[in-house]
């Protein structure tokens, strides 16, 4: 859909965008944006939590010493 665009292209789109929502305005959105992406991906997994498939690795030390 957007291989045919180039870095010309892109450079006006990313213009448009900062004098349409300002500079201050775009992290904002594209938190927003994050969140929702985060959201969506979330549940279309099952539901799934991030509690439930924790990113780091029990600890191995021995805990009976």
């Amino acid at each position: 859909m957007f291989k045919n665009l180039g870095a010309f292209e892109l450079l006006i789109i990313v213009a448009i965008v900062v004098l349409l929502f300002g500079g201050k305005k775009i992290p904002e959105l594209m938190r927003g944006l994050g969140k929702g992406m985060h959201e969506f991906k979330k549940a279309s997994e099952g539901g799934h939590s991030d509690e439930e498939n924790p990113t780091t690795p029990p600890s191995t030390t021995n805990q009976n010493k």
